[in-house]
C-alpha cells in the first residue's frame, strides 16, 4: 500500500516537476521498527526516479549536448537516477529537513560521516546507522545518482542518462602506477571508459614527473586490450602516463544535475520537508559546487533548490560537463596528475578576476542573478591547502590579496588534518611518515547543526575560521605543493563545452599558499580539535611518497602526517597524563562556547584524547627528524 501511495505522489506531481515518476525497489522499516529518540522508527526507500526535462528551457540550456540527446513523443529529454531515501515513518516527528548526499563515486558516505558509522551501501544493521544522530536530529536523508560512470559494482548509485548522438571528440586519461603493473585502464578506478574510435589513433605519453616532458612511448611497447592499454614492459612505479584517443558516444552528464535539483525540487513541493540541504565530500562536493556554478539551484520553476550546502573537502576544484567528462578524474598529485579540467577559475564565492583573460567571476554568478544564493558552510583540511588549491577559494589568483567572502558564505579550515582523517592508530601507509589521525569529524555535527539554525530560523553560524595573507597565517608553500595553472582548452571551451586542445595548453602557475605553522610545528590559523590545540605531536597537511611506490619526496595525495613529539617534550609540556587530559578538555570545552563541538560528544572526545597519550607513550622515540618545521612553508 505505501509503495502504491509513494508512486502515485510522484506521478501526480509531474505536471510541475519534471520528475514523473518513481520504482520503488524495496520499502522497509529500520532496524526492525527500532525508534530513534523523540523522531521514532525511521524507513529505508530504495529505488529508481525518472525524469524528462524540456532541452528548449533556460533553466537546462547548460547542459552540454542537450541538444543532440534524443526525445519522446513530447519532445522531452528522459533520462533516470539511483535514489536511496531514510525517512521518518511519521513525517511529523521529523525535522522538516532533507539531507541530500551526492554519492562520492556512487558510494554512500553520510552516516559514516556524521553518524561515526561503519560504510554500507546496504544499511541494515545497527553498526551501519552508528550512534543515530541524524536519526535522532530528525532529518530525512537522501542519495541521488548522478554520475553516469560510476563502476559496475553492485549497490553504486548512478544517473543513467542518454548518449549524445553523432558527436564524437578526444579522450583523455593519465595514470600513475604505484607497483610494478603493466595495465593502464581508459576509465578512471575501475569507472566506464568511452570507446575507442579508432585504435590506430591512440597516442601514449611517459612522464618521469607531474610537470616533465612527454616523451612517446613506441606503439611496439603496447597494445589496446578492451578498456585497458597493456604495456609490453613492467612499469616504474612513480611514472606517469597520459592517453589520448578518438572517442565515440558521449553521455550528456549534465543531466546528472538535473537529476538532483528535480528531485530536490520534487521534496520540497511535496510538502513533506520544507528545507533542503546538500552534502558532498571531495568528488562529489565538487559536484555541489558545480551544480551552483552552473546554475542548478534554481529549478525549472525559478524556485531555489538547496536552502544549504555543506561541501566537505574540496578544496579549490569542482567538477566539470563537458562533452566526454570523465566527473571520477579530479586533480591531485600522482592522480590525474595535471591539466585536469577540475583545477578551473572562478574558484571562490567572491567575484575575482583571471589574470591571462581578465574575465571576472564567482561561483555564485548565476545563483546571484537568479536570487537562489543558499547558505555555505565550507570546510577543508590542511591537505587541501597543499594538493587541491584550498587558498583560492579566498585569496586573489595572484597571490596578493585575501578576498572578502559573501555573507552567506562561512569558511572553515580544519587545522592540520588530512583529506580523511586516518584510522587509530595509524599504521604508515605509502608515505614517509605516519598517517594524519586528526579526527575532526566530532566538529562536522556542530557545523550541521549551525548550518540547519542559519537556514531554519537565521540564526548566524560562528564567525569563518581560516589563514589569510593580513595576519600572516598564510604562506608560500614549498615547490613539492601541487601546482595550479591556467589552462587553455581551446576556443569552444566556455561557449560550447568542447574540449579542443588535448592536453590544454598551460599558461601561468598560480602562488600555492598554505597556512604558517607556529614554533612547536603545528599550524596556527583555523579550527583546531582539541588535541591539536594541545598537541602529543605535529599534524600536518602534507606526507612525502616513499620510495616503495616512486616519486619519493614528491606530494602523497591526499595525506598528512603525524610526527610525534620527543617523550622529554611531551613530559615538559604536560607533566602527567591527568594535566593533558584537563587541558584537553579546556579546549574541548571551549569549542563547545564557540558552537564549534556538541556538548553531548565531550566524553568520547575526552576518551579518545586518553587512548592517544597511551599510544603515543608507546610508540618509539622519533629520530629528532625536524621535517614538521622545515618541509610545509618556505
Amino acid at each position: 500500500m505505501l509503495q502504491v501511495f509513494f508512486v502515485a505522489a510522484l506521478v501526480a506531481a509531474s505536471a510541475s516537476a519534471a520528475l514523473v515518476r518513481m520504482e520503488i525497489a524495496s520499502q522497509e522499516d529500520v532496524l526492525g521498527g527500532a525508534s530513534f529518540g523523540s523522531t521514532g522508527g525511521y524507513e529505508l526507500i530504495r529505488g529508481r526516479a525518472y525524469f524528462a526535462v524540456d532541452p528548449k528551457l533556460r533553466a537546462n540550456s547548460r547542459i552540454t549536448d542537450i541538444a543532440f540527446a534524443p526525445r519522446n513523443a513530447a519532445g522531452l529529454v528522459e533520462f533516470s537516477a539511483d535514489v536511496v531515501v531514510l525517512r521518518p515513518k511519521n513525517p511529523q516527528s521529523g525535522n522538516g529537513t532533507l539531507l541530500l548526499e551526492s554519492p562520492n563515486r556512487g558510494g554512500m558516505g553520510m552516516l559514516a560521516l556524521y553518524n561515526r558509522a561503519s560504510g554500507s551501501q546496504h544499511p541494515s544493521k545497527a553498526e551501519h546507522f552508528g550512534d543515530g544522530y541524524l536519526l535522532r536530529e530528525g532529518y530525512t536523508l537522501a542519495w541521488v545518482g548522478w554520475q553516469h560512470d560510476v563502476p559496475k559494482r553492485e549497490g553504486l548509485l548512478r544517473a543513467y542518462v542518454p548518449y549524445a548522438t553523432g558527436v564524437d571528440g578526444l579522450v583523455r586519461g593519465e595514470f600513475t602506477f604505484s607497483t610494478a603493473a603493466d595495465r593502464i585502464p581508459l576509465g578512471d578506478a575501475d569507472h566506464l571508459a568511452y570507446p575507442v574510435a579508432d585504435a590506430a589513433k591512440i597516442s601514449l605519453t611517459l612522464r618521469d614527473s607531474i610537470h616533465g616532458a612527454r616523451n612517446p612511448v613506441p606503439p611496439g611497447d603496447w597494445s589496446l586490450d578492451g578498456d585497458a592499454i597493456l604495456l609490453k614492459h613492467l612499469a616504474t612505479p612513480g611514472r606517469t602516463y597520459e592517453f589520448i584517443y578518438p572517442g565515440t558516444q558521449p553521455v550528456v552528464a549534465g543531466l546528472g544535475m538535473a537529476a538532483t535539483r528535480d528531485f530536490v525540487s520534487f521534496q520540497k513541493r511535496e510538502g513533506r520537508v520544507r528545507f533542503a540541504l546538500g552534502l558532498g565530500t571531495s568528488q562529489s562536493s565538487m559536484f555541489l559546487r558545480a551544480l551552483i556554478y552552473e546554475g542548478f539551484n534554481a529549478d525549472e520553476q525559478g524556485k531555489p533548490v538547496f536552502d544549504g550546502l555543506q561541501p566537505h573537502v574540496a578544496g579549490g576544484r569542482r567538477t566539470t560537463f563537458e562533452r566526454f567528462t570523465q566527473p571520477s578524474r579530479t586533480s591531485g598529485p600522482y592522480r590525474n596528475a595535471s591539466f585536469s579540467t577540475t583545477d578551473q577559475f572562478p574558484y571562490s564565492d567572491a567575484e575575482t578576476a583571471e589574470p591571462v583573460t581578465g574575465r571576472r567571476d564567482s561561483l555564485l554568478a548565476r545563483a546571484r542573478a537568479a536570487k537562489v544564493v543558499p547558505k555555505i558552510v565550507y570546510t577543508n583540511s590542511s591537505y587541501e591547502y597543499y594538493g587541491s588549491a584550498g587558498a583560492l577559494l579566498h585569496t586573489s589568483l595572484d597571490g596578493k590579496h585575501d578576498l572578502l567572502l559573501p555573507t552567506t558564505t562561512r569558511l572553515y579550515l580544519l587545522t592540520g588534518a588530512q583529506h580523511g582523517p586516518a584510522a587509530f592508530p595509524p599504521s604508515r601507509g605509502m608515505g614517509q611518515n605516519l598517517p594524519n589521525w586528526n579526527d575532526y569529524k566530532w566538529s562536522l555535527r556542530a557545523i550541521l547543526q549551525n548550518l540547519r539554525a542559519w537556514v531554519v530560523d537565521g540564526t548566524p553560524p560562528p564567525p569563518s575560521r581560516y589563514p589569510t595573507l593580513a595576519n600572516g597565517t598564510l604562506t608560500k608553500g614549498k615547490p613539492a605543493a601541487y601546482r595550479t595553472q591556467y589552462l587553455d582548452f581551446g576556443p569552444d571551451y566556455l561557449t560550447k563545452a568542447i574540449i579542443t586542445n588535448q592536453p590544454p595548453k598551460p599558461g601561468p602557475d598560480y602562488p600555492v599558499l598554505v597556512p604558517t605553522q607556529g614554533a612547536d610545528g603545528n599550524e596556527t590559523s583555523g579550527l583546531l580539535m582539541p588535541w591539536v590545540a594541545e598537541p602529543l605531536g605535529v599534524f600536518t597537511g602534507w606526507n612525502l611518497r616513499s620510495a616503495a611506490i616512486g616519486a619519493p619526496g614528491e606530494l602523497l595525495g591526499q595525506t598528512g602526517s603525524f610526527l610525534p613529539y620527543p617523550p622529554a617534550q611531551i613530559k615538559t609540556r604536560y607533566g602527567s597524563r591527568a594535566k593533558y587530559r584537563s587541558q584537553v578538555q579546556t579546549a574541548a570545552e571551549q569549542l563547545v562556547k564557540d558552537r564549534l563541538l556538541l556538548v553531548a560528544d565531550l566524553p568520547a572526545i575526552i576518551r579518545f584524547s586518553e587512548r592517544a597519550w597511551d599510544w603515543v607513550a608507546e610508540l618509539p622515540v622519533p629520530n629528532g627528524s625536524n621535517v614538521a618545521q622545515t618541509y610545509g612553508n618556505e
